[in-house]
């Protein structure tokens, strides 16, 4: 199908190759983590009417803590945000303040998915 990416599987912190049948796909994973995304710390669970609540101050320490080691080991560090849910003003200082953190770290590359893709395709 043409495909360059998939970003939707848990299976290790950075990218890897896909297989199919014991076959190599072609398509580069960019794994997500439930601890790098937003909506666990701030979503409704609309079967039991519950609120989690995670302090915005809390959930910066846990992002940067996972950047600092995914930057340690040299790493990928995929950020999973939704504007409807980080996107409030109390909350919106976690991505401005990680992104500065970030920023103050020599090497840091800022890049798009299919820019991260490429790359992990020609290192695999």
């Amino acid at each position: 199908m043409g495909l360059l990416y998939d970003s939707s599987l848990m299976a290790d912190d950075d990218p890897y190759e896909l297989n199919q049948d014991g076959e190599p796909t072609g398509i580069v994973e960019l794994p997500v983590e439930w601890i790098r995304d937003d909506a666990v710390y701030f979503n409704m669970n609309r079967f039991q009417a519950l609120r989690p609540y995670t302090p915005p101050p809390a959930v910066l320490d846990i992002f940067r803590r996972e950047f600092d080691q995914a930057y340690e080991s040299g790493g990928l560090f995929v950020l999973t945000m939704h504007p409807h849910v980080i996107g409030y003003r109390s909350r919106l200082f976690i991505l401005e303040e990680l992104i500065r953190h970030m920023q103050a770290r020599p090497g840091v590359w800022f890049a798009t998915h299919r820019d991260v893709a490429l790359h992990a395709k020609a290192l695999l």
